[in-house]
């Protein structure tokens, strides 16, 4: 039974015997130092418990004001190497997962992790998954293909087929021209995330899986500012409507969406395009570009909690659930 209350679907964790990471990732392990989490040499401005400890994470999540918080894995543990000891990485950290989340009393639940190169065995995967785990945390892109075509795709239809939330993390993929102002991540990931949501509505997936339940994080990044771009593009152009997809503001409004804009005038754009009942509480925690309180924002322009949480408990399939 999760708790009544608000519930913050976009907030991390991750044990720190996984902290070596994924085998074959790219990026350096984790390791935590005089308190603070590091990628190899680089500082990342995280307590290491906040990451790691679930005694902090739920002190946190009450000093927020929330119910409940759903963790996922940072997006530097997604599995995004084709690699043998994949699976084994993937089981381990499931199996934390669930662990954590039933011994929360009501206050955590998760989103798993499934092996992004392998449909075959990410479905099975998600077809043991504890009831505590409503879904799937996944990246953006997979190389250079997003949810229109390759395994990506295959992966969200097995998670609609089985009923399970998505949620989509950037990865804050390095870019040549992103390397100063930390603009890998004030641009980098918003623009992963729009290229994400454009494939989701251009590439016939939403059409393909109508009961499909896939949330687009920091507030779509910059796809609320295109859908009448892409709207234009569909109408004048037969590429764009290659895949015979509905217009894409009809495809939009199919999208879920956290409220982590960092702006008011953001959020209100975002809910003049997206249904207003796909609309959830996040906060990246604990991460730099996060927030401590992630329901000041949604409040401020009428998202009380009675909506969002009413609305995450739709995407999370909770409505049957019992509040404590």
């Amino acid at each position: 039974m999760i708790r009544s209350g608000a519930i913050d679907v976009h907030a991390h964790w991750l044990p720190q015997e996984l902290f070596g990471l994924p085998p074959g990732s790219p990026l350096p392990a984790l390791n935590g130092r005089d308190g603070q989490l590091h990628l190899g040499e680089l500082p990342l401005s995280i307590a290491t418990d906040a990451m790691s400890d679930p005694q902090r994470v739920l002190a946190d999540t009450d000093a927020a004001g929330l119910g409940s918080r759903v963790l996922s894995a940072p997006p530097f543990a997604f599995p995004v190497t084709d690699d043998p000891g994949v699976d084994g990485y993937v089981g381990a950290f499931n199996d934390a997962l669930a662990q954590v989340c039933h011994d929360s009393d009501g206050r955590l639940l998760g989103l798993g992790l499934v092996s992004l190169h392998d449909p075959d065995a990410a479905r099975k995967q998600m077809a043991t998954f504890d009831p505590a785990i409503r879904g799937i945390a996944v990246p953006p892109l997979l190389g250079n293909e997003s949810f229109d075509r390759g395994p990506m795709r295959d992966i969200v239809g097995i998670a609609a087929e089985e009923n399970l939330a998505v949620l989509v993390h950037p990865m804050q993929l390095p870019r040549p021209e992103w390397t100063s102002y930390y603009l890998v991540n004030l641009i980098g990931n918003p623009t992963e995330t729009a290229t994400a949501a454009a494939a989701l509505v251009l590439g016939g997936v939403l059409e393909q899986h109508p009961d499909l339940r896939i949330a687009m994080l920091h507030g779509g990044g910059c796809a609320p500012a295109l859908v009448g771009r892409w709207q234009h593009g569909w109408q004048a152009r037969a590429d764009v409507r290659s895949a015979g997809t509905a217009a894409p503001r009809d495809g939009f409004a199919k999208l879920w969406f956290d409220t982590l804009t960092h702006d008011g005038p953001a959020l209100e754009l975002l809910r003049a395009h997206a249904d207003p009942t796909h609309l959830v509480c996040g906060s990246d925690y604990p991460f730099d570009m996060g927030v401590e309180r992630p329901l000041d924002l949604p409040h401020s322009v009428g998202l009380d909690d009675d909506v969002l949480e009413a609305n995450a408990r739709r995407f999370l399939d909770l409505e049957g659930d019992t509040h404590v």
